[in-house]
C-alpha cells in the first residue's frame, strides 16, 4: 500500500506538538479549577486592593502600593508554581493520571515540560492582570523589564522545584495540607504583605534566604526603587531552583 493512504497518518505525533497539546489541557483544567482560580488569581488581587486601600500594615514610607505590588506578583508565582502545581501534580499521581501519561508516546520529560510551560501561561496571565489592577491603584513601577522578566523565571524554577518534589514524594492529601500551610506561612513571614524588617534581625537572616523573599525583595528592589538586577536574590533564587528541581529529578515517583 502506498504511502500516504491513511490520513491522519499512524503513529506518534512529533514531540513539540505534543507538548503544546498537553500545554494547552493543563491550561484549561488549570482555569476550569475554581479552587485553583482562588488561589492563583483571587486571592492575590484581593489583597493587592485591600491592603493598598485600607491601611492596615506599615508598609514604610511612600505609596502602599509600591510596595504591595512587587510582592503581590511574587506571591501570584508562588500560588501557581509551587501551590497550584504541588496539589495538581500530587492528585494526577494519586489517581493513576501521570503512571498511564508516562506509558504513552508523550515522553515523561516532555511531560513535564507541557507542566512547566502551562504554569508559565498562567502566570503571564496573573502578571498582566495583576498589573493592570496595580496601575489602576496607582502603581508607578520603575526598573528593567528584563530584570522583572529574569527574576520571575529563576522565581518560577524555583518554586516549581519544590512544587514537583512535594507532589512526587508525598501523598496526595498530604501534599494538598503541606502546599496551603507553606502558602499561608510565607505569605506572612516572606516579606509580602509585611516588610522582613519588622520582624526581630535573628529571624530577618533567615527569612531573607526564603525563595519567597528574594523574589519579592528583588522585585521590589527593581519596580520600586529602579536599581539594577539584585545579584544576592538571583543567587538565592537560583540556588533554590538547582535544588528542588535537582531533588524532584532525582525522587519523584510517577506511582
Amino acid at each position: 500500500m502506498s504511502a500516504g493512504t491513511f490520513a491522519p497518518r499512524p503513529g506518534a505525533a512529533p514531540v513539540s506538538r505534543m507538548i503544546l497539546a498537553q500545554t494547552a489541557l493543563e491550561t484549561r483544567m488549570l482555569l476550569r479549577n475554581g479552587e485553583q482560580l482562588l488561589l492563583t488569581v483571587v486571592i492575590p488581587a484581593l489583597l493587592l486592593t485591600l491592603f493598598s486601600v485600607v491601611d492596615i500594615v506599615d508598609t514604610g514610607e511612600g505609596r502602599p502600593v509600591d510596595f504591595l505590588a512587587p510582592g503581590v506578583l511574587a506571591l501570584a508565582v508562588m500560588s501557581t508554581a509551587f501551590t497550584g502545581q504541588a496539589i495538581a501534580t500530587g492528585f494526577d499521581r494519586r489517581y493513576g493520571v501521570l503512571k498511564r501519561l508516562g506509558a504513552s508516546p508523550l515522553p515523561r520529560w516532555a511531560l513535564m515540560a507541557a507542566k512547566t510551560l502551562s504554569v508559565l501561561v498562567t502566570e503571564v496571565l496573573q502578571v498582566a492582570l495583576l498589573t493592570v489592577i496595580a496601575l489602576a491603584l496607582g502603581w508607578s513601577p520603575q526598573g528593567n523589564p528584563l530584570s522583572v522578566a529574569l527574576l520571575l523565571l529563576l522565581g518560577t524554577a524555583a518554586f516549581s522545584g519544590l512544587g514537583l518534589l512535594m507532589a512526587g514524594t508525598l501523598k496526595a492529601e498530604a501534599t494538598l495540607a503541606a502546599a496551603n500551610l507553606v502558602f499561608l506561612l510565607l505569605l506572612v513571614g516572606g516579606g509580602v504583605i509585611v516588610p522582613l524588617e519588622k520582624f526581630p534581625g535573628s529571624v530577618q537572616a533567615v527569612l531573607g534566604l526564603l525563595p519567597i523573599s528574594a523574589l519579592s525583595d528583588g522585585l521590589r528592589e527593581v519596580l520600586r526603587d529602579g536599581a539594577a538586577l539584585p545579584w544576592g536574590d538571583v543567587a538565592v533564587l537560583a540556588g533554590w531552583a538547582v535544588l528542588g528541581l535537582g531533588a524532584a529529578g532525582k525522587l519523584f515517583r510517577w506511582e
